[in-house]
């Protein structure tokens, strides 16, 4: 499609779709673990957006690029990427610039920097309030109040260690959960973990152990490296606490959860 004869009125927004398609395919890869199929799929996604002039889709795949480098445990990395792509912020939707914010938040706390890493939750905060959906990119329509409370809450519960205080995460997280709608599956059971993690590390590991089993429940039929991922943290983490039944329970079930999700 893209050699072939395409109308200058058409050139941008065919730019876009396929590079929106070939970054669609790109996280894809990246959420089930095939890591070199994502980088070539992210790589001609952006190829499409710097072809068609198209920044919005040009930080969205930046974005994407980063959350890849983060997984592999390269923060740094991360977070040189979305600098990246907040370079000509001007020319960004409000609601590229919250999430790409929210992401700086997050790669900040990682980097232990948790003041500046709340500061950028604020800014991302303003931004998100300031947005006008209806002028969004089409590829932003994930990104609503549930999603950017999910994102934020995980920068949040980074920081939350630095300080020793669950309370300024929980509440972005409980209120992500409850208001993913059923079409996101995947950023519920994130923000799920995260959240018994938080509690398993800073408050009552019963409880958290109670969270941990709706993770396990909610990750059955998932196929994500990721999740699996963050359900190993998770169990990893409860093993201090693993002489009280409730969590050596969890850890057992993510034990037998994550052997079953790793060989699908």
């Amino acid at each position: 499609m893209l050699n072939g004869t395409i109308r200058a009125n058409l050139r941008r927004s065919l730019f876009e779709a396929v590079g929106n398609l070939s970054s669609v395919l790109g996280y894809t890869a990246f959420d089930t673990g095939n890591l070199a199929e994502a980088d070539q799929r992210f790589r001609f996604a952006l190829w499409c957006a710097d072809t068609a002039g198209s920044w919005d889709l040009r930080a969205s795949t930046l974005a994407d690029m980063a959350r890849r480098s983060a997984f592999v445990g390269d923060p740094d990395g991360a977070l040189s990427l979305i600098e990246l792509a907040q370079v000509r912020s001007d020319r960004l939707s409000m609601t590229v610039q919250a999430m790409l914010s929210a992401m700086r938040a997050q790669y900040l706390a990682a980097l232990a920097r948790p003041q500046e890493a709340v500061i950028q939750v604020a800014r991302a905060d303003d931004l998100f309030e300031t947005r006008t959906p209806e002028t969004d990119p089409p590829w932003m329509c994930y990104y609503d109040r549930a999603e950017h409370l999910g994102s934020t809450g995980k920068a949040l519960a980074i920081a939350a260690e630095a300080s020793d205080s669950i309370g300024i995460a929980t509440p972005r997280l409980i209120d992500a959960i409850d208001l993913h709608s059923p079409e996101y599956p995947r950023s519920r059971t994130f923000s799920q973990i995260r959240l018994a993690t938080l509690t398993m590390k800073l408050g009552d590991p019963r409880h958290a152990a109670a969270l941990g089993m709706t993770s396990v429940d909610r990750s059955r039929g998932l196929k994500s490296a990721r999740i699996t991922t963050e359900l190993r943290t998770l169990a990893m983490v409860a093993a201090r606490h693993r002489r009280i039944t409730e969590v050596r329970e969890l850890r057992e079930a993510i034990s037998t959860t994550t052997a079953t999700q790793s060989r699908s």
